[in-house]
């Protein structure tokens, strides 16, 4: 039987890419999409294939995504948080409404998520969860304190997941990409072409997923250009 890979945000960008990945590696996939009715597009060849509706901002998504998971498939083995948003949030003039929107999305919803599959992660004896971060989440390196406080939180997550059910098996990765060619940085003074791609991140991924228990990363860092220490 197939394993089952759940991803949030697979419409477009990194949890996209990383979705097709899995499924062309043999996984089945459960989708969590806005629009459920919407075909995945080309590249989908999946040992199965479902799309449900998930809103990241509404809280009863995650439980509900889980149980019709478990209802279509019966198993769920690797849970990927790549629904995310980006909000400018400065110390100086910061609206406290755009902080809320990004610790809901980037914090709140994979918690949720994370929580409500862990049972079930747990029971495939080699579960797998892969939390798409940021370099943001790794060092301060601009005034946006609101986007950077959402990734250092969500690194913690990861972390809290490593030490809460490595011994059933679960290995828990935060993924820290810089610029990456999406929709979300569209805006940048950085070419899409000098940018790390959207498959690049997909083929690590699906890599290490199907790495052994006993090989565990706990975090990487993709970055495309250079940085002391990253």
């Amino acid at each position: 039987m197939a394993k089952v890979a759940m991803v949030s945000g697979a419409s477009r960008g990194i949890g996209r890419a990383i979705a097709a990945e899995l499924g062309r590696q043999g996984f089945a996939l459960s989708l969590g999409i806005r629009d459920a009715k919407a075909s995945p597009g080309e590249g989908f060849a999946p040992a199965g294939l479902a799309s449900f509706a998930y809103e990241a901002g509404e809280p009863g998504n995650e439980a509900a995504w889980v149980a019709e998971t478990m209802a279509r498939f019966g198993r769920i083995d690797v849970l990927v948080n790549a629904a995310g948003i980006l909000r400018e949030v400065s110390l100086e003039s910061g609206d406290p409404a755009d902080l809320d929107d990004l610790l809901a999305i980037n914090v709140k919803a994979p918690f949720r998520l994370i929580q409500a599959a862990l049972p079930h992660l747990n029971a495939s004896g080699e579960g797998r969860v892969v939390n798409v971060a940021s370099l943001s989440g790794k060092r301060v390196r601009n005034g946006n304190a609101g986007y950077q406080m959402s990734k250092f939180a969500m690194m913690g997550l990861s972390h809290a997941v490593r030490q809460a059910a490595f011994a059933s098996g679960v290995r828990a990765l935060a993924l820290c990409p810089s610029y990456v060619a999406t929709d979300m940085t569209a805006n940048s003074t950085i070419s899409p072409e000098q940018m790390t791609q959207p498959q690049d991140v997909a083929n690590l991924v699906a890599m290490i997923v199907r790495l052994p228990n006993t090989a565990s990363i706990s975090e990487l860092v993709i970055n495309c250009g250079y940085e002391a220490m990253y």
